[in-house]
């Protein structure tokens, strides 16, 4: 695992949003310096004897000559391709105490950079306190696992059902970066799931067909709705009260899409939804998709019943 350029941008593009000084109160070689020995390294000016003349001339003499995120596209300090522990170092020293007087926006910025780089897992620790004030350092913690995106892939891709692994790859990717895409591709996987499940089995799918309708439809071709279970069958009632939640948890995730998620115009000032509301579409409709998929998936499809 390895800290993406995509993660990189994403930080770097969140600082200059937000106008914030990647060197804090600090000089611009005086918090390099904390990292690095900027007097041995080369100067990209001839004039210059190493790196600190250059970026006085650049930085200091001539302000404008650079863009004040240089340093992120300069290769000698390796932040944008450099190792992993490099960046990880100089985002916890962009926080450091020294660096930051401001602990609210510390703690901002530490948000942000951790929602960045949970995408590849990774994330920036408490290691010590110093006068009261934390001290930060990188760690690798592995990729946070959502349960039902893990059934999900087990079911749906391992077992001949290769036509959803995008959207999961997809849905599982933006849960914590993008939860509105999230939630539209969670309404997609749904739509696909019901689609090939009905065209596996010769069902004619109708036009512009909703979600509600699309489970519905898929339910009767399995054999799943409450008509199709003998009254006289053991826990009758508790079955057909659970698979008429079926339908009622579809119809929330397509609710969930056209108010927050994707493929819809928004205004300008809205506010999406955030990671809790992203993870109970993406589990609804993982766990809806896996039921209907290894159901289908354990019947002869030549036994199914023909469609009306």
């Amino acid at each position: 695992m390895y800290i993406t350029e995509i993660t990189r941008r994403d930080i770097i593009d969140g600082l200059s949003a937000d106008g914030v000084r990647w060197h804090g109160r600090l000089e611009e070689t005086e918090f390099l310096s904390r990292l690095y020995d900027l007097d041995r390294m080369p100067s990209t000016d001839s004039r210059f004897d190493s790196a600190v003349g250059d970026i006085w001339q650049h930085r200091v003499n001539n302000p404008n000559d650079w863009d004040d995120d240089w340093v992120f596209s300069d290769e000698r300090f390796g932040l944008m391709r450099g190792d992993d522990e490099v960046l990880l170092r100089f985002l916890c020293e962009t926080l450091h105490p020294v660096v930051r007087a401001d602990i609210t926006e510390a703690e901002r910025l530490c948000q942000m950079y951790n929602q960045h780089l949970a995408n590849d897992g990774f994330r920036l620790v408490e290691r010590m306190r110093v006068s009261g004030r934390p001290i930060y350092i990188g760690r690798h913690v592995g990729l946070p696992v959502t349960p039902s995106i893990g059934a999900a892939r087990q079911t749906l891709i391992t077992a001949d059902a290769s036509y959803v692994a995008q959207q999961i790859t997809r849905m599982e990717g933006a849960l914590y970066n993008d939860p509105s895409l999230a939630i539209g591709t969670a309404k997609e996987l749904i739509e696909t799931c019901c689609k090939t499940i009905l065209q596996e089995r010769g069902v004619e799918i109708p036009r512009d067909a909703e979600i509600p309708r699309l489970v519905k439809l898929t339910s009767q071709e399995l054999r799943l709705t409450p008509d199709a279970i003998p009254d006289a069958a053991k826990a009758a009632e508790t079955i057909k009260r659970l698979l008429s939640n079926l339908a009622t948890i579809a119809q929330g995730v397509a609710e969930l899409r056209n108010a927050y998620g994707t493929g819809h115009g928004k205004h300008g000032t809205a506010k999406g939804l955030q990671l809790r509301h992203a993870k109970l579409a993406v589990g609804a409709a993982s766990t809806l998709a896996v039921f209907l998929t290894e159901t289908h998936l354990a019947r002869d499809v030549k036994e199914s019943s023909p469609s009306n």
